[in-house]
């Protein structure tokens, strides 16, 4: 079974009560020592979304509590806050071993038109000039560990693409700022409530990361890295199999957190969703310390 397809069944979540509902860890990733944050807030979404017609989510703000248990399911509560005219509102609670794992408000709008006007795509090559992590691993000195080239070069339910690449090895100081292609690394069907779910599960993969640039560490060198919370803004429908850029940049870093920012867009430049999320970004102690 292809990536993008198995993060489509795990989307498809299990309903078990009015308002409950339950979901899984694909069978690769229970070896991990946590969930991937942006599976919690895609499946936390789908779940208000199993609670909701007719309406688009137009934001979501999600709070990590809790490192996930990659080897056992997660329980989505969903509370209907609010039904109103125009909006919706919802509150989700991520629950495994009896203990909340992550809290999510979504609101959700009728469709309606209104004024228009967006900020202009920045320049970038074309996704198809970028090579992506696997070709980069492959073309790379053979003192890059065996294990990662292998990792990079799996079949992921997200391509990525990045145009300002840092070797997470032996990073060097860079400005805080990045620029990735990203899409859905196969069919995703026309459901918009799907499309967004995986778009959502896509912007966690590298924003984090954005704020470690200027100072030439990664998750790789000896820092603790963690998402904190995210925040995601729905402007216009897309199409999670398109291409899309992801524009991040962190204004911040300090208190231990870095604080990101990111723009995403068709590759034809109309500007669909932005983010903000703050991350724990701090030394790992030392074992002889």
């Amino acid at each position: 079974m292809s990536a993008i397809q198995t993060l489509i069944d795990i989307l498809t979540l299990e309903k078990i009560e009015e308002n409950l509902f339950r979901g899984q860890t694909p069978e690769d990733e229970r070896h991990h020592n946590r969930i991937y944050g942006g599976q919690v807030i895609a499946q936390a979404l789908m779940a208000a979304y199993r609670t909701v017609e007719g309406r688009r989510c137009h934001s979501l703000q999600a709070y990590f509590i809790r490192p996930g248990d990659p080897k056992a399911p997660v329980l989505y509560e969903v509370e209907r806050s609010r039904e109103g005219r125009s909006f919706t509102t919802r509150r989700v609670i991520a629950i495994q071993h009896g203990e909340q794992i992550l809290n999510l408000a979504a609101s959700f709008q009728v469709d309606e038109p209104g004024y228009e006007h967006q900020s202009p795509m920045p320049d970038a090559p074309l996704p198809e000039d970028v090579p992506s992590d696997a070709e980069r691993a492959a073309s790379a000195a053979d003192d890059t560990p065996p294990q990662l080239k292998e990792l990079v070069a799996r079949d992921f339910a997200i391509e990525m693409r990045r145009v300002d690449p840092v070797n997470p090895l032996k990073p060097e100081k860079a400005e805080p700022y990045q620029r990735v292609w990203f899409r859905a690394g196969g069919e995703v069907g026309d459901d918009p409530a799907l499309n967004q779910c995986v778009i959502a599960y896509a912007t966690d993969m590298s924003l984090l990361a954005t704020c470690a640039r200027p100072h030439g560490v990664s998750w790789m060198t000896g820092v603790q890295m963690a998402s904190l919370d995210h925040i995601l803004w729905f402007h216009r429908p897309s199409r999670a199999r398109d291409w899309h850029l992801y524009v991040q940049d962190s204004p911040s870093a300090g208190g231990a957190r870095g604080f990101n920012r990111g723009s995403i867009y068709t590759a034809e430049g109309l500007l669909v969703a932005s983010a903000a999320q703050e991350g724990l970004i701090r030394p790992r102690p030392s074992k002889h310390g």
